[in-house]
């Protein structure tokens, strides 16, 4: 069996994630999107091929779209040209041409999938694969004054400072320093090269590489991005007080996001002044900075 991954047509809603990264090189558990399809579908049996050596026999996958591995499988059996959709008529796959427009079988699964549209459904895709995350792998350092509950990735070179508590599952990648006095909690993603200061907590989210945190941060339910600076006090808040599901702006239209824990999506380079305040579901994107004791109320685009 042949697979082919494709980049989605659509991926500018996810800014600032992918205004200067292409869709398939958004992370996802410390590995980019593509690679981590790739090696599931590998895992599943699959040789990826790219589109000069797809055949009519080829399995397209946009890469915009979760869906478990087993449910493709009776797109293979197909006979026909044939396009697989969602419960909701989202494109999932496809086999028989190299434009889906082309096929002229459907069919429709009711397996568990779901489409990665905006920034926010990189923390649900995230969330699902630190769920099934195995056994620890401590491969840096943790010191016997901290505390370690729950799986955990440690990657080469990394320490866990004293006084740091550690509830997985947690994936920390390589030459990372955490604390001392932190506390990382929820299916959180920490890349390589990241500095997480005295007294921060982190909940349920995603950093990209070289990440600098300074002291007594709180980082809620958000997604920060490579080389980005949260000056001291910084607070990326991520509940209504009316316990109602945060909303996003995306094109001029508040958006639903289904989360009732939503923080910030942070760009590239992104500097935050100190006791910088960020109000829920806000962007801020590449290259902005933020004043001292500012807050935050809307996106930062």
């Amino acid at each position: 069996m042949q697979a082919n991954l494709h980049e989605p047509i659509e991926s500018l809603l996810c800014a600032p994630l992918t205004t200067k990264r292409r869709f398939s090189d958004c992370l996802v558990a410390n590995h980019t999107l593509h690679e981590f399809l790739e090696n599931e579908l590998v895992r599943a049996g699959f040789e990826m091929v790219d589109d000069a050596h797809s055949t009519e026999r080829t399995l397209h996958l946009p890469l915009d779209h979760w869906i478990d591995v087993g449910a493709l499988c009776m797109l293979t059996r197909s006979t026909e040209p044939t396009s697989l959709f969602d419960s909701r008529g989202d494109l999932v796959a496809w086999r028989g041409h190299k434009d889906p427009r082309q096929c002229t079988g459907k069919m429709v699964t009711e397996a568990n999938c779901f489409r990665i549209r905006y920034a926010w459904d990189f923390l649900q895709l995230n969330e699902e694969v630190l769920d099934v995350m195995g056994l620890s792998d401590i491969r840096g350092e943790i010191s016997q004054l901290a505390e370690v509950r729950g799986n955990l990735y440690l990657g080469n070179g990394s320490v866990v400072q004293p006084g740091c508590f550690i509830e997985g599952n947690v994936v920390i990648g390589e030459n990372c320093v955490i604390g001392p006095n932190a506390y990382i909690h929820g299916n959180t993603s920490i890349a390589d090269n990241c500095h997480i200061g005295h007294g921060v907590e982190v909940s349920n989210s995603v950093f990209y590489e070289h990440v600098t945190v300074g002291h007594n941060v709180y980082v809620g339910d958000s997604i920060v991005g490579n080389h980005a600076l949260l000056g001291a006090g910084t607070v990326l808040s991520n509940k209504r007080h009316d316990g109602r599901n945060q909303r996003a702006l995306i094109r001029g239209e508040l958006i639903d996001t289904g989360r009732q824990e939503l923080g910030a999506i942070i760009g590239d380079g992104v500097r935050t002044g100190v006791n910088t305040t960020v109000f829920p579901g806000r962007k801020i994107g590449n290259g902005r900075t933020t004043r001292p004791g500012a807050l935050i109320e809307h996106d930062m685009m």
